[in-house]
């Protein structure tokens, strides 16, 4: 008889955002920077910025959820181009693109959107690019146990690209792999290759 589906709650278990204070906090900010909070344009921008950085730094629960590996498949499973959103932790701006996650199935495979859930569950946070990717990686190994893991992520950070050096359209591409993803080489050169970046 086969196993049944198997479904793990998952939520983020961070803090509530205190809307008031993170409004009176724009307010504030805005002041500082030399404009009037009052005037008809910004009257409501402290309440619009508070709600913004609640949705981006919360991000939606979801059910992780499994199956059998009924047919033994031992072939790598790869999801490509999953958006990402996230802030930069030291400038609090955004930046984006793409991450390519992959396993190799042990005994349970994954309903394909929960590796996007993933990707997300950790996006929405104050980050750096390199523990958002590790973080996707170590999350999946241990929740789902396949026998391999690996996680790409490309993406533009405005922090670069509107101050400081200026560099618009600069990449940075971070990964992360796990069990045969990290210890067989094929295996690995596979995974890359699947994703567009050289092994």
């Amino acid at each position: 008889m086969d196993a049944p589906v198997r479904h793990l709650n998952v939520v983020h278990g961070r803090g509530t955002v205190d809307l008031a204070a993170a409004e009176r906090a724009v307010r504030d900010l805005l002041v500082a920077l030399g404009k009037d909070p009052t005037s008809e344009h910004l009257a409501d921008t402290p309440r619009r910025v508070a709600k913004s950085y609640a949705e981006l730094l919360n991000p939606r629960e979801f059910q992780l959820t499994t199956f059998p590996n009924d047919e033994a498949y031992d072939e790598l499973v790869v999801a490509k181009r999953i958006p990402v959103w996230s802030l930069c932790e030291h400038h609090m701006l955004p930046f984006h693109g793409v991450a390519h996650v992959g396993y190799l199935p042990g005994d349970r495979i994954l309903g394909l959107s929960k590796l996007a859930r993933v990707v997300e569950l950790f996006a929405r946070d104050l980050q750096v690019q390199e523990r958002l990717t590790q973080q996707v990686a170590d999350w999946l190994q241990e929740h789902l146990a396949p026998k391999g893991v690996g996680v790409v992520i490309e993406a533009e950070h405005l922090c670069m690209s509107l101050r400081g050096v200026q560099v618009a359209g600069s990449r940075t591409v971070t990964s992360a792999v796990h069990g045969l993803l990290r210890e067989d080489r094929a295996t690995r050169q596979e995974f890359f290759a699947l994703t567009g970046i050289a092994g």
